[in-house]
């Protein structure tokens, strides 16, 4: 019966898991979080430095020369005073 009281004993302990001594989770959340801070920063200098780099205006360089990808025949558009008569 010894024995039996025993394993009762250490089955009903409960630990939840913390078994390690000396508290890890908050330097290692602290960690996390300031590796997550300067791989963040680190993110915005390059796009920063990315977008300066583009030019104020992109040029066509598509088949047609003048027309924009994406827009319909610049000849549907109306020129200059020309509009649209109703």
């Amino acid at each position: 019966m010894n024995t039996l009281t025993l394993l009762a004993d250490n089955l009903a302990q409960n630990n939840f898991g913390d078994t390690q001594t000396g508290g890890l989770a908050g330097p290692m959340g602290l960690f996390i979080i300031l590796v997550l801070i300067v791989g963040t920063v680190l993110l915005i200098r390059n796009m920063n430095s990315r977008l300066r780099r583009l030019p104020n205006k992109f040029t066509s360089a598509g088949p047609s020369g003048d027309r924009a990808p994406g827009r319909v025949s610049s000849a549907a558009e109306p020129h200059g005073d020309e509009r649209p008569q109703p």
